[in-house]
């Protein structure tokens, strides 16, 4: 019986690297993961109520089985009539016609408008038979029944033209019947929700969101908000991931702080889950354990990538799911996680896979230096108009992605970019925070 193969970094502990991948090599093999015979890989599709729709990726095209609206209907308050009738109508040459009663929302009139009459009509009500335009009621002055008048009959003066047509909902003329309303794949925004519920869909099909298993590993860790005490730091990662993680359409599962300890991280890998993030136990320390469990147990694909910072990142499998351990220095788990975890869960659950940032262009005040072979995340601040680099070293500075308005990727054929360069920065937020007045 064969020994399992292992990958050559499965335990660098205390040795280093013997190679590393490229960044194109890793996102490679998780492209070949995550495609089945060249078909994108999507989670099953599940329903939802309507009220819980928004944000979710649709399943499946949404073919309306109605009409919307479902009748002619008035688009202005006024009068239902003969558009013929209003000819040659003007403030000084009104025209009398006969008010026959009144249509308002969902109580049609009973009966038919003909020429010479016409129905009160409020915006939204069914226009009668015979009626083809609504006149608007700043366009007419109304006559009730007076003494004055035996016969007691009530007039409207029309005091204005309209066209036929004018003023009128057309059935079906918003949404057809047996049209195709949303497409498969579309991400709900608020405004779709409300055309489904016109359409009278209350359980919406939608692609299942990825399940993802976040572990942080390290016994100087802390759970997550809690002050920190002698030497040991509260865990930043995992809440970083999980918020990244709800960013990306994914429903953090579980998160728990896990001891060096292999038995221990073994069984925080075997909970159940779409994908999971390991963050920490990845590089070349002692007790970074998480490589090698996972070289043993499953397949460890990818284990250190030519890239600043996040270079001891990895991926593989282990039971169907796939696995990324992230580096345990916040910018680098950040970095790794951007990379390549989530563009696997966007992948997952249907999204587009390319980074959910803001781009701009700018000039550089400053060089930023980097070395041919390796692929750096270049954290920077926009000033004026122009790309001020920070600290691309320090990869345990979580505040210097915080201080960032976004990131300069330096591709791996380069050196750098130049003082005066034009780059593109990614940009954190889609929209910057308000200059709020000085009290």
């Amino acid at each position: 019986m064969f020994a399992r193969p292992t990958h050559p970094n499965a335990d660098v502990r205390m040795r280093g690297f013997a190679h590393r991948a490229t960044v194109e090599q890793a996102l490679a093999w998780l492209g070949d993961q995550l495609n089945l015979d060249g078909q994108l890989t999507l989670l099953p599709d599940e329903h939802v109520s309507l009220t819980e729709s928004a944000g979710r990726v649709l399943a499946h095209d949404v073919v309306s089985e109605v009409d919307v609206p479902g009748f002619d209907r008035a688009m202005m308050d006024g009068y239902a009539l003969c558009a013929s009738d209003t000819s040659g109508a003007t403030p000084y040459n009104g025209l009398p016609l006969k008010i026959l009663g009144e249509a308002l929302p969902a109580q049609p009139f009973d009966g038919a408008v003909s020429p010479g009459t016409a129905v009160r009509i409020m915006t939204g009500s069914p226009v009668p038979d015979g009626a083809d335009a609504v006149l608007p009621c700043e366009k007419t002055e109304t006559h009730e029944k007076t003494e004055t008048d035996p016969a007691n009959v009530r007039q409207v003066m029309v005091q204005g033209e309209v066209s036929p047509g004018k003023h009128v909902g057309r059935r079906g003329e918003d949404v057809a019947a047996g049209t195709v309303v949303l497409r498969q794949g579309r991400v709900l925004r608020p405004q779709d929700v409300g055309v489904l519920s016109s359409i009278g869909v209350s359980q919406v099909p939608v692609v299942r969101q990825p399940q993802v298993n976040i572990i942080a590993t390290g016994n100087e860790l802390l759970p997550p908000g809690t002050r920190p005490s002698g030497y040991r730091v509260a865990d930043a990662n995992s809440p970083m991931l999980a918020a990244l993680v709800d960013r990306d359409g994914g429903q953090p599962r579980f998160s728990q702080c896990v001891a060096d300890e292999p038995r221990q991280i073994l069984a925080a890998l075997d909970e159940e889950a779409d994908v999971v993030l390991v963050s920490g136990g990845s590089s070349v320390g002692q007790e970074d354990y998480v490589a090698s469990l996972l070289a043993e147990h499953g397949e460890l694909a990818i284990h250190g990538v030519a890239m600043r910072p996040s270079s001891p990142v990895g991926m593989g499998t282990l039971d169907g799911r796939l696995v990324f351990l992230l580096p345990g220095n916040p910018v680098s788990c950040l970095c790794a996680y951007d990379f390549f975890a989530g563009r696997a869960l966007r992948t997952l659950g249907g999204r587009n896979p390319n980074w959910p940032y803001d781009r701009k262009r700018a000039v550089l005040n400053r060089k930023i230096v980097s070395v041919v072979g390796r692929v750096d995340y270049a954290r920077v601040q926009l000033a004026d108009g122009r790309v001020e680099p920070l600290a691309i070293s320090g990869a345990s500075m979580l505040t210097s992605t915080t201080r960032a308005d976004g990131f300069v990727i330096v591709p791996g054929d380069s050196e750098g970019y130049a003082e005066g360069a034009e780059v593109e920065v990614f940009l954190y937020d889609k929209d910057p925070a308000p200059d709020f007045p000085d009290s």
